[in-house]
């Protein structure tokens, strides 16, 4: 039987040599959105480890679109270059490579996680934070001005500045981020989202931005160039997102164009998951077959024959890590070896496998 972990998959024009794909994982070392050689190790790494496409991490649309100062961002002509250099050196080694445009709203202006993530003023290199309504994340966040018309117009130029961007770049795909409580989740969540204009109140204005942007970046990007929306499918908690809006928004993706939803869930609100080995598979499963989409499963997935399953089951058609690569950048690898599969490497590291 063939194994599907290691097939080859096609998604718009791009051809996949196996369906691991590095997920989207802040690595909070930029200085002014730029690319160092921190991100050039940890990327390249990845890549000679065997996974078959790379997802970048979050990266901001705008200076006041980041997490923390030090995120990564695609907002001006030095990050062009600098990102243009490393998908050439991560391409070497037969991997794609995509990148998640994102816009932080009410979750940015701080620290890092390392230390506690604590909101920063603008005296200590901070910014004012926009969202949909007047709500902050928790009790230690700013609460953020309401984003007026000119600010929600605004938000879809630059989405689709650096959609353009990106292309231009040579990505192979492009990622939206939708999810984990940022900026186009709080729209589509009725927790975040109290407007009481187009864009608030009923399910359709709620995905009103959030398809905008969509439809503008599929029309910007080249119609066989992939492009992913990442979502989170459930925010965990009664009265909030749940799956049964994200199948029907799932639905008005496909009609727009977009090739596959990343699923994942959670980050609006601070409440009990409970998290355990392929948590979320569940919830890609069932995108995956009510919004007929093709999807990728994330979250806890830690060994390949669990990944294998996830696929052999239609749970998801790609499966997509994080901690797993963090801990192992060459996962893919070891999961051929283990499989009794082909393991490829460069020739410097052949004798690693005899």
């Amino acid at each position: 039987m063939d194994i599907l972990l290691f097939s080859q998959i096609e998604i718009a024009s791009m051809n996949v040599k196996n369906r691991i794909f590095m997920s989207p994982m802040c690595q909070y070392s930029a200085q002014e959105g730029l690319i160092n050689d921190w991100h050039k190790t940890h990327y390249i790494s990845r890549a000679i480890g065997g996974v078959g496409a790379i997802i970048m991490e979050a990266t901001a649309i705008e200076p006041n679109g980041r997490i923390t100062p030090y995120d990564l961002g695609l907002w001006n002509d030095e990050q062009v270059d600098k990102f243009g250099h490393l998908i050439k050196e991560i391409k070497k080694y037969d991997c794609c490579v995509g990148i998640q445009l994102a816009h932080s709203g009410r979750k940015g202006s701080k620290d890092v996680p390392w230390r506690g993530e604590q909101p920063l003023d603008i005296d200590n290199g901070g910014w004012e934070i926009m969202a949909p309504s007047p709500i902050a994340f928790d009790k230690k966040s700013q609460t953020p001005r309401q984003m007026n018309a000119e600010d929600i117009e605004k938000i879809v130029e630059l989405f689709q500045s650096a959609a353009k961007r990106a292309y231009e770049t040579g990505f192979d795909f492009i990622e939206l981020h939708m999810a984990h409580g940022y900026l186009l989740h709080e729209f589509l969540s009725p927790l975040s989202n109290k407007r009481t204009d187009d864009y608030g109140g009923c399910f359709e204005n709620r995905c009103r931005l959030p398809l905008r942007i969509a439809e503008i970046v599929r029309k910007t990007i080249p119609k066989d160039m992939p492009l992913f929306v990442r979502i989170s499918a459930t925010d965990w908690i009664e009265g909030g997102w749940d799956i049964k809006q994200s199948v029907k928004f799932a639905k008005r993706l496909k009609k727009i164009g977009v090739n596959l939803v990343d699923v994942s869930s959670g980050g609006l609100v601070n409440t009990d998951i409970k998290y355990d080995y392929g948590f979320q598979s569940e919830l890609s499963y069932k995108i995956k077959n009510e919004a007929d989409i093709s999807v990728g499963s994330v979250g806890m997935i830690s060994n390949p024959y669990q990944a294998e399953h996830i696929l052999a089951s239609h749970q998801a058609d790609i499966v997509i890590l994080g901690r797993a690569l963090l801990f192992n950048p060459y996962w893919a690898v070891h999961s051929a070896k283990t499989m009794n599969l082909k393991a490829e490497l460069p020739n410097q590291y052949l004798r690693a496998l005899h």
